[in-house]
């Protein structure tokens, strides 16, 4: 059986609102939030909105076999663990509003089963990390709410399956991608609250499946 999560870590259930069978001898799939493939090994770990607080566990990059991870609304701190991009499996990374700090880790471009990444409303700096766009499954990718600065890269018009890519609420600069225009598939394009100069690509009125477009506050 695989290693099992939260052995060690500070998430590892104290104070959550539900950590049924936690830490107890009880097998892993009665463990709240866990699911195992028929090998027993851990496939899907979701505590959102569970009072998850202290750092990710780089130990989390151990469950090799995950393809859901989901600790979104919770109170999680410090960084990204590099040791996320061991999760060649991942097909869903939702980290979404929780208090993560430092740089997207470039090694998250290692995972190329991604269908949605999600790590919105945090407090992460720095670039976005050109190698995102090897992950050319994505369907949707969500930045929003942080301190991004730079230009958006132009490593991401390779993410032509997008329907959502929203990177509202951060500082970023630039001229709005003419690129954008041809992400055929987009139905939500969220750029507002950012530093971005120019004036609105005309290309992006190609974009026939948009249902959603904010540009606000794009000064």
């Amino acid at each position: 059986m695989e290693s099992s999560p939260g052995e060690t870590d500070p998430t590892s259930g104290a104070g959550w609102l539900d950590n049924d069978n936690w830490l107890t001898g009880t097998p892993l799939e009665e463990w709240h939030g866990v699911t195992v493939d028929a090998d027993d090994r851990v496939s899907r770990l979701e505590l959102e909105g569970n009072l998850l607080h202290g750092q990710l566990p780089p130990e989390l990059g151990i469950l090799t076999e995950l393809s859901v991870l989901k600790l979104s609304c919770n109170e999680l701190k410090g960084p990204i663990p590099v040791e996320l991009a061991n999760l060649t499996n991942l097909v869903n990374l939702d980290l979404l509003l929780n208090d993560l700090t430092g740089q997207i880790p470039s090694e998250l471009e290692n995972l190329t089963n991604l269908v949605v990444l999600d790590l919105g409303h945090n407090q992460l700096t720095g670039d976005i990390p050109a190698g995102l766009g090897n992950l050319t499954g994505l369907r949707e990718l969500r930045l929003s709410g942080n301190l991004l600065n730079g230009e958006i890269p132009r490593e991401l018009s390779r993410l032509v399956l997008l329907t959502e890519l929203c990177l509202d609420q951060n500082r970023l600069v630039g001229a709005i991608p003419t690129w954008l225009g041809d992400l055929e598939h987009l139905e939500k394009l969220l750029l507002s609250m950012n530093q971005f100069t120019g004036t609105i690509p005309p290309r992006l009125g190609n974009l026939g499946s948009l249902k959603l477009l904010h540009l606000h506050r794009t000064d």
